[in-house]
């Protein structure tokens, strides 16, 4: 009767054991690869003759202009959560109810922006709303360089997180829990009220922060749209690295980023605990029905001319674009491609080389954040005390800190011996990998979590290894969860810009970096080949997306 403790006790040992093993990796290479760099630019820029000098926060975040840059940050990201929360919410009602003809390659239509890059989400919408675009053509109306443009893209840009986050959640909610209202003489908006939207509470609460991260670290998009009168702390912080060189500003700039995003990751993490432990789901499978009355039919009619104008028109109007040649519509634009000093001197390669660069780089990116991501998730599924539930916070601080931080590190970190990486190739992928890293746990975590520890356990009891056990146990019930996290960290991998467009050398830009540097020039034919590039880079990653569509299992609504 005695020895019962002693086994228990010793399982308990080795699966902190495995956990912290699991862990070694991912600890390793966040913290050359992430930390060390961002701590290195908070150094040089706050250390002077060997001594901190944090009086220098206060300088900063005094100076009138930095203020205006930490007032317009935070409104226009609260102003895009409310505007995509207002937007979008009813396409997630549309989705989680209703079913019709066409309705997964809608919603796989309406998550393609969010796996685009901002560089070429704000270029369609440059082409929409811009010089030349379809609104100057049609009534002479200009938005660039307005914060109507910045909004509206924030929005094209994160529909999906809220039709996927919330939308997920809603299609599992029981219905006869709001009929029941109904019966006992609640209207329809009162049983909404008082049953519903309590549930949906925590779905929305996620979706809302998650959407005020992605805007509040906003880059790309303020930069091709904003103009010189709109900076965000993102902007602000490249600007002030890149052509400023006031480290300084621009480390006291990134400790209150890193604030912020910690703030809200901690927030995010307390909705999704709330959501995942207060609810009684169902299978989607039975809540979805066909449209009925008219009423129905002109709602589901609603959500998709919102569809129809918010996505598909600034992407087509981008792909029209990029046709629209000096003779007339054909690919001119697509030829000039292939041409070096197209580009006016813009490059030491022809522009079409940056394809098959960031095919290169996001295929290797990928497998680096497959080996991270697979093996911070699995020691994620081990239960090793609040070591590993921290572990899992940090693994989401890469979405959120700025990446021309991280970038510029990379290139006064990664300098010397034993890392002297800054004239390898590889120093791209490894910057990339670092934001795919968190979607391939996100996507991963559920799946692990949901394999029952027993299989482990009876593998290990006929002498399996652990590697064996996660060969023979583990693979094969998360495979396909393990496709679809390497389509995500490919899709985002191609399109990240913040890091790698200080760290690609010129020899070797990716498409995001040359749409952004052929923006930056005049002439007709710098602005078409953007078009192209964009385009192309919008194909790849749609079609990535569509795969992804085919592959999942989609029951969660998480990304």
């Amino acid at each position: 009767m005695q020895a019962g403790p002693a086994p228990a006790a010793g399982a308990a040992r080795r699966r902190t054991a495995v956990g912290l093993a699991l862990m070694a990796v991912p600890v390793v290479f966040f913290a050359v690869f992430f930390a060390y760099p961002v701590a290195a630019i908070v150094g040089r820029g706050l250390k002077a003759g060997g001594a901190w000098q944090f009086g220098r926060i206060g300088e900063v975040l005094s100076e009138p202009g930095i203020l205006h840059v930490l007032w317009f940050t935070t409104w226009q990201a609260c102003a895009s959560t409310g505007l995509t929360l207002l937007i979008a919410l009813p396409g997630a009602y549309v989705f989680a109810r209703f079913d019709f003809p066409g309705k997964q390659l809608l919603r796989a239509v309406a998550t393609v922006p969010f796996v685009l890059p901002t560089v070429v989400a704000g270029t369609a919408f440059l082409a929409l709303l811009g010089r030349g675009g379809l609104l100057d053509q049609l009534w002479g109306v200009r938005l660039d360089t307005t914060v109507w443009a910045i909004l509206l893209a924030h929005v094209f840009f994160n529909y999906a997180v809220v039709v996927r986050t919330v939308g997920g959640l809603w299609a599992q909610l029981d219905p006869r829990q709001e009929e029941a209202a109904r019966v006992l003489g609640a209207s329809r908006f009162a049983a909404w009220r008082r049953v519903t939207l309590p549930a949906l509470t925590p779905a929305v609460a996620a979706a809302a922060l998650m959407v005020f991260l992605f805007t509040f670290t906003s880059f790309g998009v303020v930069q091709i749209l904003g103009g010189p009168g709109f900076s965000t702390l993102e902007v602000e912080i490249y600007r002030e690295t890149a052509e400023l060189l006031d480290l300084p500003t621009a480390a006291v700039l990134t400790l209150v980023q890193f604030a912020a995003v910690g703030a809200i990751l901690a927030l995010h993490a307390w909705t999704v605990r709330r959501r995942e432990s207060a609810l009684s789901l169902v299978d989607p499978a039975l809540t979805s029905r066909r449209p009925a009355g008219a009423g129905q039919w002109t709602l589901v009619g609603g959500v998709l001319a919102v569809i129809g104008v918010l996505i598909l028109l600034p992407l087509g109007v981008l792909v029209a674009r990029s046709l629209d040649g000096p003779g007339g519509y054909g690919f001119a634009f697509y030829r000039a491609l292939q041409s070096q000093g197209a580009g006016g001197g813009t490059f030491l390669v022809p522009p079409v080389d940056a394809i098959w660069n960031s095919v290169r780089y996001a295929v290797v990116a990928t497998g680096i954040a497959l080996v991270i991501g697979g093996l911070a998730a699995a020691a994620l599924t081990r239960r090793a005390g609040r070591l590993v539930r921290g572990f899992d916070a940090l693994l989401m601080l890469p979405l959120g800190v700025s990446a021309v931080t991280v970038g510029f590190g990379f290139l006064i970190t990664l300098d010397r011996p034993p890392l002297d990486l800054r004239s390898s190739w590889i120093l791209v992928p490894l910057a990339q990998a670092l934001v795919g890293v968190p979607f391939v746990v996100r996507t991963m975590l559920p799946v692990l979590r949901a394999v029952d520890g027993r299989l482990r356990e009876a593998a290990a009891v006929l002498g399996a290894s652990p590697l064996r056990a996660w060969r023979e146990v583990d693979l094969p019930l998360v495979r396909r969860a393990l496709l679809v996290a390497a389509g995500f960290a490919f899709a985002v991998s191609l399109g990240e810009f913040g890091a790698t467009v200080f760290i690609a050398r010129p020899d070797n830009p990716t498409l995001p970096v040359a749409v952004a540097r052929l923006l930056g020039r005049a002439g007709e034919l710098n602005y078409g080949q953007a078009m192209a590039l964009s385009t192309i880079l919008m194909l790849v990653c749609a079609v990535s997306l569509l795969v992804l569509e085919r592959i999942r299992t989609d029951r969660s609504g998480e990304f």
